[in-house]
């Protein structure tokens, strides 16, 4: 059976498909706190290989090195769970992967505050794209761990697909 958060995602992930297939752009993915939810709700959209070059979760520093591939100095001052960490995320992710679009995700899915202080239920979204990187913060007010994770994929999926219907809009 179908986990029923896809079957949410799917329609979210479709018209996002849509959008870039018609561009016939690219997107890479730096899922976080949404542990690979992103790139797995992407992949419902069937034909993903046409627009997602693919992605991971950035969940350590050993993970971030990999998937990012930016020296420890270029983060430094850096704090997770904020706009301005996912924004370089995102950056780091499309250029990466040599695609159109990236997108980050870095949150405190909980029960417990982010080690650094950010309160369970918030996350930073980030999606950068040839016009410039727009990012956005949402509290959910929820502690539960596996709510949040899905409220997360969700809060950055619509936040994906309306910054790509209003692309025009972004600022260099």
């Amino acid at each position: 059976m179908a986990d029923p958060m896809l079957h949410t995602l799917a329609p979210i992930a479709a018209r996002i498909g849509d959008i870039l297939l018609e561009r016939r752009q690219t997107i890479a993915v730096a899922d976080g706190a949404t542990g690979g939810l992103i790139l797995a709700g992407l992949l419902t959209r069937s034909g993903a290989t046409r627009f997602c070059r693919g992605g991971g979760v950035v969940y350590s520093l050993r993970g971030r090195d990999i998937l990012l591939g930016l020296p420890r100095e270029e983060l430094a001052g850096f704090e997770s769970v904020t706009e301005d960490y996912a924004r370089v995320q995102a950056e780091a992710i499309r250029a990466n992967f040599h695609a159109d679009w990236g997108i980050a995700e870095s949150g405190a899915a909980g029960p417990e505050p982010h080690p650094r202080g950010a309160p369970a239920g918030r996350t930073c979204i980030a999606v950068s794209g040839p016009d410039g990187t727009v990012s956005t913060t949402v509290d959910t007010g929820l502690t539960d761990r596996i709510d949040n994770m899905g409220a997360f994929t969700q809060v950055a999926l619509t936040f994906l697909r309306d910054t790509l219907e209003n692309a025009s809009t972004l600022a260099g």
